[in-house]
């Protein structure tokens, strides 16, 4: 299937935290294995993040329990401190994060290209939980 025949999905959030705070904590790996997950209970128990273009992230997901787990990453193609994020997915699938930095409070948005396995709709509902956890752990800490 060509990349422009993907579905995108759009999330997002308003962090009421400035957008040096809300960049820190979206990628520095202490921070990840604090917030991304989708549900209380998963976790993240490991986060490695090399944040430049041409650098790779990986996030270890797994269910709480033991009884699934997978890799999350990829490779970055483009990043601008404070204002964006894009990167390929190693099924390659695009992501695009945007931080709009308003005062005190900073826009976090998310575009992704859908994979096929799941409905459009579930995927959005997943994603917009692990940014709605984002949002949570960043304001109270």
């Amino acid at each position: 299937m060509e990349a422009n025949s993907k579905t995108s999905i759009r999330i997002e959030a308003l962090v009421n935290a400035p957008v040096d705070k809300v960049w820190n904590y979206w990628n520095q790996p202490e921070h990840v294995t604090q917030w991304n997950n989708a549900s209380e209970d998963w976790h993240t128990p490991k986060a490695e993040n090399d944040l430049r273009t041409g650098g790779a992230f990986t996030y270890r997901m797994e269910a709480k329990d033991g009884s699934f787990g997978f890799d999350f990453g990829g490779i970055y193609d483009e990043v601008k401190k404070h204002e964006l994020i894009s990167y390929t997915m190693s099924d390659g699938r695009k992501v695009k994060t945007t931080f709009e930095a308003q005062g005190n409070t900073t826009r976090v948005t998310t575009v992704f290209d859908a994979e096929n396995e799941n409905p459009a709709e579930m995927q959005k509902q997943g994603w917009q939980a692990i940014l709605n956890n984002f949002k949570a752990y960043t304001e109270k800490n």
